[in-house]
């Protein structure tokens, strides 16, 4: 028998979020098919993110309700996290009914490097705080072939572990402000090189800015790219000065494949591992408090080190 959690108000359970792990498309289609169906019944919404391969006993059981939006599975996950953030309480805005909630069947893709993979993993554990209090309700799918290190992070960034049987409480579900503080950074070899840019005492925003420009002018890349990265720079190196303890300073890499730029202060008061996910102050720009979150739009890497003499912001974009 396969056990559901039924309807009732939106609101009382919603942001749950579980996980499947599978072993054949049969599987995903037997457990979230009647899941996706019974909410369909019930006035809920669904969408739908998965690998073609996973889809296709999935799109037989479904059938072509025009209740079920799908997503190519790559617009969502291999975006930047808060891109994936923003469109899910998109998708909430736009397709919940008053009292009910949006379904989303998501198969996430952690990408190819291990700064993608931390990205990733950072996003699966933020959303669900993120999602707290909005209308949706998330079933994440994880194929065989998925890393054993990915696996684990998986069962350790949902509460809910699914099987044919509907979820159950994940007992290995770690709070997401502990999995986070304690989510590895990855090694960037580019800082243990001689620097394109150095200020380690930033006293004149504006020469830093020149200084910025002049040396991605020579940088081979798309011109929309490094005039984001330059906006990402100039944000973190702005709250730097601003908010952390001086001095505040910066050091900026570069190759034909990418950009890295490490921003530095003295404060040792900031501590929250969910900054930066959604807008400081909510819709209202006006109010600042945007840089991380800026940051994190622009680039495609951004890891924040808290050590004793400090914090550490380091963005990474891409080139090729």
């Amino acid at each position: 028998m396969h056990r559901q959690h039924t309807g009732g108000d939106a609101g009382a359970d919603a942001g749950l979020h579980g996980a499947l792990f599978y072993d054949s498309a049969d599987e995903v289609a037997a457990v979230a098919a009647p899941w996706l169906l019974e909410g369909l019944a019930a006035g809920d919404a669904a969408v739908v993110a998965v690998d073609p391969g996973t889809a296709g006993p999935l799109r037989d059981a479904l059938g072509d309700d025009p209740a079920v939006v799908v997503i190519e599975r790559h617009e969502l996950y291999r975006s930047r996290t808060p891109t994936a953030i923003t469109a899910f309480r998109r998708f909430a805005t736009e397709h919940a009914r008053p009292g009910r909630r949006v379904r989303v069947l998501g198969e996430p893709d952690f990408g190819a490097t291990a700064a993608d993979h931390r990205e990733w993993q950072a996003y699966e554990a933020v959303i669900n705080v993120a999602f707290a209090g909005q209308p949706l309700w998330g079933l994440c799918v994880f194929g065989p072939d998925l890393p054993a290190p990915l696996r684990a992070a998986a069962r350790q960034t949902h509460p809910q572990v699914w099987t044919t049987g509907g979820p159950v409480p994940n007992p290995d579900h770690v709070d997401p402000a502990t999995y986070l503080r304690g989510l590895p950074v990855p090694d960037e070899p580019l800082e243990s090189t001689p620097p394109l840019l150095a200020d380690d005492d930033i006293t004149d925003a504006a020469a830093l800015r020149r200084a910025l420009r002049d040396r991605l002018a020579a940088v081979d890349g798309p011109d929309d790219v490094l005039e984001d990265f330059l906006m990402a720079v100039d944000e973190m190196a702005s709250n730097a000065v601003r908010h952390g303890g001086p001095p505040a300073g910066l050091r900026m890499w570069g190759t034909h494949e990418r950009l890295v730029c490490t921003i530095h202060d003295s404060g040792r008061d900031w501590d929250d591992p969910f900054a930066g996910y959604g807008p400081a102050h909510g819709a209202d720009l006006s109010s600042g408090g945007m840089g991380l979150w800026l940051a994190r739009q622009l680039c495609d890497h951004v890891v924040i080190r808290r050590a004793e003499d400090g914090v550490r912001v380091r963005l990474t974009t891409l080139l090729r």
